[in-house]
């Protein structure tokens, strides 16, 4: 890497998000979503005919279901004009479903990658790679030595084509069908890219999966579908990093993730956004959890104009367990609203969630959570935390914990705390030598660590830098 790059990659978070490239693609669907624009969308990816009616089910769906709009305090999505969004666009990459060597990529999209740090990421901390550039997957490579043991680790519209029995088995029919709200019937209906995972029975990936998801053109919807499937006794941790530049026009970002941890395995899924305040973050996140099995959701938002997204887990199985880790941080004119859903379905059950979140120039967070304990599952238990910090008296932070309670003998327990950064502490920190805004970073920092310890080394660097540049309002 050359020592620009260093630079941008170690130093300069600001410009290595910040940064556009001229549009350049091989196809482009027209604006808006009709049957005509998902018919040519499956046939420039020589979809199978059941991707296709799957699509066209989906669309009748999404047609049917009204906007959410009833939502105490939710974001306001009156701008939310799908038919103003252009729902696809095929980079101008040579190869379709991606390369495996970086040098084959063109050099614009090679450099926007470069400057986020990826090919450096991947040859120091992860096992694979995948590099996604609008709405198709352009870069994805797995060490061979995972390889060798059969996991599976390529983009979606590949494992269409080539382990097709598994995702028609698993895509959108278990955990997140179309009907479960309307984004998830419009990611249905126009989803491209993303990332499929096949961890098999008793194989623990010891270096993490990532996942970089780009969107680079003005106007445009990305609708990247993640599948993570880990058998029995399997271990994997799948890292996803997203952003955009800033535009006049709004981008719309609706993904779906669908994780399936077989009996006794873990899966860890990290993610830290960073989308440009134009953009809408709009997501169907969820996880089926079999006996003994393992989920941890850690999760970081910032940067968009309004976020709607709620990882769900759903304890299937006796001993099934759920942690769920997550930061928001909201500045002037964005209202991040973030939380966690846990369904207990079995005796036995364990789930945690903690959330922070970090308010400043009259923006808005709040935790909007559910915890459903159904009868019969017994000696349960289930521990929500929400810390809420704010700057000033413009900003709000709202807590919103919905308990569903089903049984008796559980042990539940929730804890909410709001407060705003004292003048005490930063006159302490300062009689220490500190300024003004390094007393405040340092203690946003703190308040997030939590958090942060839980990342590999790479991305807690990355989210405490795209915080204090979030205080600074330097991005977006």
């Amino acid at each position: 890497m050359s020592s620009d790059q260093d630079h941008l990659k170690e130093t300069d978070t600001e410009a290595r998000f910040e940064f556009k490239k001229e549009q350049k693609s091989s196809f482009q669907a027209d604006k808006g979503l009709t049957e005509e624009t998902i018919r040519v969308i499956s046939e420039d990816k020589d979809e199978p005919e059941w991707m296709l009616q799957r699509r066209l089910r989906a669309l009748k769906q999404y047609q049917k279901m009204p906007m959410p709009t009833d939502w105490p305090g939710q974001p306001d999505l009156s701008e939310v004009e799908v038919d103003e969004i252009v729902p696809y666009i095929r980079p101008d990459v040579e190869t379709r479903g991606g390369v495996d060597d970086w040098t084959d990529l063109p050099d614009d999209i090679k450099d926007t990658f470069d400057k986020l740090g990826i090919p450096e990421a991947e040859k120091n901390a992860l096992s694979g790679v995948g590099a996604q550039y609008e709405s198709e997957v352009v870069y994805q490579n797995m060490q061979e030595q995972w390889e060798e043991k059969g996991v599976v680790f390529c983009n979606m519209d590949k494992a269409v084509q080539e382990h097709e029995d598994l995702v028609k088995e698993y895509f959108m029919t278990k955990c997140v069908p179309p009907s479960d709200n309307k984004f998830a019937a419009l990611h249905g209906a126009i989803w491209s890219g993303g990332s499929f995972v096949y961890v098999p029975e008793d194989v623990t990936v010891e270096m993490p999966i990532q996942a970089y998801f780009r969107m680079n053109s003005e106007g445009m919807g990305q609708f990247e579908h993640t599948l993570i499937i880990a058998e029995e006794g399997s271990e994997v941790h799948y890292i996803e990093g997203c952003s955009a530049p800033k535009y006049s026009a709004f981008n719309l970002h609706s993904g779906g993730v669908e994780v399936f941890v077989g009996e006794d395995a873990h899966v860890q899924y990290s993610t830290v956004q960073n989308w440009s305040k134009n953009t809408y973050n709009l997501n169907t996140k969820r996880a089926i959890v079999e006996k003994n099995g393992r989920m941890e959701w850690i999760s970081g938002s910032m940067g968009s104009k309004a976020t709607m997204l709620y990882p769900a887990s759903i304890l299937k199985g006796r001993g099934a367990s759920d942690n769920h880790i997550t930061i928001a941080f909201a500045g002037e004119g964005q209202n991040i609203d973030t939380g966690a859903k846990v369904y207990h379905n079995a005796p036995n059950t364990k789930s945690t969630i903690e959330s922070k979140s970090i308010s400043k120039d009259g923006g808005r967070t709040n935790y909007r959570g559910l915890v459903h304990i159904a009868n019969g599952a017994t000696n349960s238990s289930t521990s929500v935390e929400c810390d809420a910090l704010m700057f000033d008296n413009e900003s709000t932070s709202d807590t919103m914990p919905y308990m569903e309670i089903n049984e008796s003998t559980v042990d539940v327990a929730h804890e909410a705390t709001v407060g705003k950064i004292g003048d005490e502490d930063v006159f302490y920190l300062q009689s220490r030598g500190l300024d003004d805004d390094d007393a405040k970073q340092m203690i946003v920092s703190g308040f997030i660590e939590p958090i942060t310890e839980e990342l590999p080394i790479e991305y807690a660097v990355e989210l405490n830098r795209l915080v204090e540049l979030e205080m600074e309002g330097s991005l977006g």
